[in-house]
């Protein structure tokens, strides 16, 4: 299933898209309905993308998450139930192999990307491995975090864009480094939502500006990236984690798949 997969991501436009963060099951199991439903219909790859801990909030009272016992018994149910195609992301090297009994990509956080071990685990699952591109490194560097997971005799690699600090409060997506990236011969990501954050914007937590998530898209389509990562929510400003970034559902149909169908 895993080289399966793999392939079709090589080889066709593909999506992932989900909400921030597990809030409740019916609200995870809805949004993964509703998305795979839409990606069917238009016939566009589709991975569903939630995470159990969010370990790298701003401040240690904002939610994290139900924990990954109980995260991933929600995950499995809803794979069970939908049948969709499903990533989330780890933090340390004990949840890599459970992690990879769940879901079909095993997610590496920006902030982690450099992290030889988990990097290790997370490849020795023989799961495909998804690593986030660091915001204080450039896309040629991200060869190290590939070399690593190659050393695991795993090859089934994605690369995924989220923005550069180039100031506080700012991320700023540079096109150079994708393609730089995507020079690597693995499939690469433009995580359109994620870039559009203020990491530590609003103080004791991250803002965003989802106003830009749009044109990212399109110029991202537009040198050829054909993987994109978006954080769907149904209500954004209602959200637990990343709400001013996130985009509201009914827009994402209405605005984003076409372009992406196109």
């Amino acid at each position: 299933m895993s080289d399966d997969l793999y392939s079709r991501i090589k080889s066709e436009r593909f999506i992932i898209a989900g909400p921030c963060v597990i809030e409740n099951e019916e609200m995870v199991l809805e949004l993964a309905v509703r998305l795979s439903e839409i990606f069917k219909k238009n016939n566009l790859l589709y991975i569903f993308k939630v995470s159990f801990d969010k370990a790298n909030r701003t401040s240690v009272q904002s939610y994290r998450g139900p924990g990954m016992e109980k995260g991933l018994k929600i995950l499995a149910e809803v794979k069970k139930k939908t049948g969709v195609f499903m990533t989330t992301d780890i933090h340390e090297t004990w949840q890599a192999a459970p992690v990879g009994e769940v879901v079909d990509i095993i997610q590496i956080p920006a902030f982690l990307c450099r992290q030889t071990d988990l990097l290790l685990e997370a490849g020795k699952t023989g799961k495909i491995v998804n690593v986030k591109k660091a915001q204080f490194l450039s896309g040629k560097d991200m060869i190290r975090p590939v070399q690593k997971l190659e050393s695991t005799s795993n090859s089934k690699i994605i690369l995924t864009e989220r923005g550069s600090f180039y100031g506080y409060h700012n991320l700023t997506v540079d096109f150079t480094q994708i393609i730089d990236m995507m020079e690597f011969g693995y499939p690469v990501v433009m995580d359109v939502t994620h870039s559009t954050q203020k990491p530590g914007g609003l103080g004791d937590k991250s803002s965003g500006n989802r106003k830009y998530a749009l044109p990212l898209t399109k110029a991202a389509k537009a040198i050829g990236v054909h993987g994109f990562f978006f954080e769907v929510h149904k209500n954004p400003d209602l959200a637990l984690s990343d709400g001013p970034n996130m985009i509201p559902l009914d827009d994402f149909t209405k605005t984003f798949v076409p372009l992406l169908v196109s």
